[in-house]
Parts: C-alpha cells; structure tokens; sequence
C-alpha cells in the first residue's frame, strides 16, 4: 500500500520520518516541479543542509547531501 502525504505535512515545523523539518512556503510564491505544486524550504535536522522540496514530496523527502541522506535533489530555490 502507497503511502498518501497528510495535509499537516505542508505546515511550518513539520518534521518527516527522515528528520527533515519543514520552514513553509517559499514567498512569493514558487511554483515546483510537480504538477499544482508549490515550493517548500526544507531543512535536514542531522547535517543542516537547507533545500526545496515539492508539497507532495515532504512527508518521504531526504536530505540531498550525498554525505547525509543522498536523496534526490528537490526544486531549485529561486531568489530574488
């Protein structure tokens, strides 16, 4: 069975199975790599890397650091 996302994933200070804890919505607001999704800042709580994460990714999303958890690489963050 597929595990769903829960909509409190995508509230500030949310922190998934992974240990990676969400900081919110990238503002204004940044359109992400999914279909009808917006970017999240993410952070991994074990080696502090800061990235952006897909909404529907948070809940199993890994930190991207190959010296921590060599997940894939999330939305580019975009600033101005």
């Amino acid at each position: 069975m597929k595990k769903r996302a829960n909509k409190s994933t995508t509230i500030p200070g949310f922190i998934n199975e992974n240990s990676q804890k969400n900081l919110g919505r990238v503002e204004p607001k940044q359109a992400g790599t999914d279909n009808e999704q917006y970017v999240y800042v993410m952070n991994c709580t074990k080696c502090g890397c800061i990235y952006g994460s897909n909404g529907s990714d948070i809940f199993q999303r890994k930190c991207p650091n190959p010296k921590c958890q060599g997940g894939n690489k999330g939305p580019k963050l975009l600033t101005s």
